[in-house]
């Protein structure tokens, strides 16, 4: 047997490679990210080649090993060639995001130490780093020391953890679901629909408030729906409001709402994860007033702090009430379970398991500071409000709200023809293009584009670019 396990460690020992070879790969590997981030201006930000990535299929998992010269030539070809590239600057559809260089460092190390920031006891330094930051986000939103969060993989997890705090905080019980009532916005982002029905809150009540000319929840007929709802037996619960649509980048009235929350009893829930680090710069903070009237709050770094996909967070004003809706003690996590002096995000999210998303956020901020991300923020409100003030010289452009955060929405009408059908047109050839994107979305029945700004590589060259080609294409297509 001793033979035998012997021969194992002897092949097993090959997962743990020389610091030759791991220098030799670094420098591979430092190569190719260096390649793609010195040409990174001049890579189309949408291209779709013949294979759309299907080349990754020509070369299975097999018994044998690889070569890493080859497997970074098939990771250029069939992922970081095909698609939309959201490192460019010229990502301006949906809600971009970032990236930025520091976070890799910070991802590099916590896969290499490998340390789990599940729980305290496990590793005490990784939970205090990610209990910090979120004590951070909870100061520059206004929420009281009492408050808790999570750091999660994104805005669709953070939701779901903000709509089952709100559900156990008021004890929602399947008996009475019919009778509850939730008040949204139609312009809510849709993981909001999701988390509810995960929750198996699906049977409750959903009432859509109508909005305003700039799409933002209108609060009195807010207040008139719950009233008429408490007189109908039925019993108000969930207010959902957004601090920045994915649509349109609309801010609901928050002072309003939190006021209505209160004086009725709701739950008030925010989605911010787009707009939420708006806060940080003048310009945001002057339209997210009163973010800290709401119950819970969601975040994402990996938008308005430029670090890469999968940095979410959610923030919980009652710890409390966030900790009884998340723990769970099994038998194998006793020994886990002694140590009190911080509590660990397992006990605050689904997750046991988790990825230590807290140094890819705290390195950059500490390395970098505050200034410039305040000054990117900044930047890109001042991008969007550039782009809509030019965009009103172009005759025939009919423009939407006006932009409270960095998102604009526009279309054109032809002098014939069907509006509709000329801008599917239109964003179909600013997308062939390949030098920006842009994507749409439906108001009212009507086909608009959306431009917004976030990519932290984007700045005014890469606005008036777009401008030039928004133009061009026009005028080919008319």
């Amino acid at each position: 047997m001793r033979e035998n396990i012997s021969r194992l460690e002897k092949i097993s020992l090959l997962l743990e490679p020389a610091a030759q070879d791991r220098l030799h790969a670094i420098k591979k590997i430092i190569d190719y990210s260096e390649d793609f981030l010195q040409n990174i201006n001049s890579l189309p930000s949408y291209y779709v080649t013949d294979k759309k990535g299907l080349g990754i299929y020509d070369s299975p998992i097999g018994e044998d090993a690889g070569n890493l010269d080859e497997l970074l030539k098939s990771l250029k070809e069939n992922v970081d060639t095909p698609g939309l590239n959201p490192a460019s600057k010229g990502h301006l559809g949906y809600i971009p995001g970032g990236g930025i260089f520091h976070s890799s460092l910070g991802d590099y190390l916590a896969a290499i130490t490998n340390r789990y920031a599940g729980v305290f006891f496990a590793s005490p330094g990784a939970v205090r780093m990610e209990n910090m930051l979120l004590e951070w986000m909870s100061s520059i939103i206004g929420y009281p020391k009492t408050s808790g969060g999570n750091l999660t993989s994104g805005g669709s997890i953070a939701n779901l953890i903000g709509i089952v705090s709100a559900r156990d905080a008021f004890q929602i019980k399947a008996k009475v679901l019919d009778k509850t009532v939730i008040y949204l916005s139609e312009h809510g982002h849709h993981s909001i629909d999701k988390a509810i029905r995960i929750a198996g809150l699906n049977e409750c009540v959903k009432r859509y408030i109508p909005l305003d000319d700039r799409y933002r929840i209108k609060s009195q007929e807010l207040e008139d729906i719950i009233c008429s709802d408490q007189k109908a037996g039925l019993r108000p619960w969930l207010i959902v409001a957004s601090a920045g649509t994915t649509d349109v980048g609309a801010v609901d009235p928050l002072t309003e709402i939190g006021s209505i929350a209160e004086k009725y009893n709701l739950w008030f829930h925010v989605d911010a994860a787009y707009g939420g680090f708006f806060v940080l710069c003048d310009s945001g903070k002057a339209v997210l007033q009163d973010l800290n009237k709401s119950d819970s709050i969601v975040m994402d770094p990996h938008k308005g702090l430029f670090v890469p996909y999968g940095s979410g967070a959610v923030l919980v004003k009652n710890k409390i009430q966030l900790l009884e809706s998340h723990h769970y003690q099994a038998n194998y996590m006793q020994d886990a379970s002694t140590s009190t002096d911080e509590l660990s995000p397992a006990d605050l999210s689904p997750e046991l398991s988790k990825h230590f998303r807290g140094l890819r956020l705290w390195l950059p901020l500490k390395l970098i500071g505050l200034v410039p991300f305040r000054a990117a923020l900044e930047e890109k409100i001042q991008l969007a409000r550039y782009f809509y003030k030019e965009l009103q010289s172009i005759e025939g452009i009919e423009l939407g709200p006006y932009p409270e955060l960095s998102v604009v929405t526009f279309r054109y009408l032809p002098k014939s023809g069907d509006a509709n059908e000329f801008n599917k047109k239109l964003v179909n050839e600013i997308q062939r293009d390949g030098k920006v994107f842009l994507s749409s979305t439906m108001l009212n029945g009507k086909f608009v584009i959306r431009l917004a700004v976030l990519a932290f590589r984007t700045h005014l060259d890469t606005i008036d670019l777009a401008i030039d080609i928004i133009k061009n294409k026009i005028e080919r297509i008319k």
